[in-house]
């Protein structure tokens, strides 16, 4: 008897399944929700503004913001950033300009794009002997690639390459290869560890940049970097080591730091270890309801 009502309620399930439903035909499948529009805003304060193991602020603190324009669910952008400086041509900034491409296939994203760097206001550095130590004009233009995967949403592995053909207005080009990795853990949301292992390689430079010193070598030199940082709404806090291989004499060959200038010394501290705080606040106008999904 058992064996006779499981068949017939296995019949009558599969007979039902095959009449037309009462609740009508099934819901159309839901279209994905496209961001034409979006701004993202971004303000940070940072005890030392470390630009790949060089400070760029003369070890103190410095303050940077930009915005940044992103089209059919960020998959072009355009963007500025400002920052504040300390350079040995003194520019009264650093105002980057840059725009690409982010695809994204699931967990694995891309980023194609350009970068420009500008550096307002910059004198050359000629010190009382008449030695140019700086181009007249340090800004230059770099692109780049990245590449980043995703592992169930808490660990991120990522490569990126980048490349000026005239680094900082000196006529040599820069290569600049790194991977970076963050992980979220698991026990504080918001909570995450990452760092970053890159090198440098840089070229030779133009005699005509200065006039009275010769093409010179630029060192190569390698930096790390790692840290925790803890996101909390919109605010993040970071705290990081930072370090290079160059020594002081090829860190001032690089900048030309005021300081190795005047003392005499040819050394600089600016591309020495380093732990840097970082605060910063990250918005967009569509969490805000401006330019909202359709």
């Amino acid at each position: 008897m058992l064996g006779f009502g499981i068949s017939t309620v296995l019949a009558a399930g599969a007979l039902a399944s095959d009449l037309p439903s009462k609740k009508g035909a099934p819901p159309a499948p839901v279209v994905p929700a496209i961001t034409w529009f979006d701004i993202a805003v971004n303000v940070k304060g940072q005890t030392d503004y470390n630009f790949r193991g060089i400070s760029q602020t003369d070890r103190r603190p410095g303050f940077g913001a930009g915005a940044e324009l992103q089209v059919y669910n960020n998959l072009f952008y355009a963007g500025i950033y400002g920052s504040s400086v300390d350079l040995a041509t003194k520019p009264s900034a650093e105002v980057d300009f840059y725009g690409g491409i982010r695809p994204k296939f699931g967990d694995l994203a891309f980023d194609f794009g350009v970068m420009q760097y500008y550096y307002p206001r910059e004198k050359q550095l000629i010190d009382f002997a008449g030695t140019y130590w700086t181009p007249k004009n340090t800004d230059y233009t770099e692109v780049y690639g990245k590449v980043s995967y995703t592992f169930a949403e808490s660990l991120t592995l990522g490569a990126n390459v980048f490349y000026a053909w005239d680094w900082l207005g000196t006529g040599a080009d820069g290569t600049y290869a790194s991977v970076t990795a963050k992980y979220a853990l698991p026990f504080l949301e918001g909570l995450s560890v990452s760092g970053e292992l890159g090198h440098y390689w840089l070229g030779r430079t133009n005699l005509a940049i200065w006039s009275t010193n010769p093409p010179t070598n630029l060192p190569d030199y390698t930096y790390w970097n790692a840290g925790v940082s803890y996101t909390w709404k919109n605010v993040t806090a970071d705290l990081r080591y930072h370090d290079t291989t160059l020594s002081k004499t090829e860190c001032f060959a690089l900048t030309a730091d005021p300081s190795g200038i005047y003392s005499g010394s040819g050394r600089s501290k600016w591309c020495g270890a380093a732990v840097v705080g970082t605060l910063s606040f990250d918005i967009t106008a569509s969490s805000l309801g401006i330019f909202a999904q359709q």
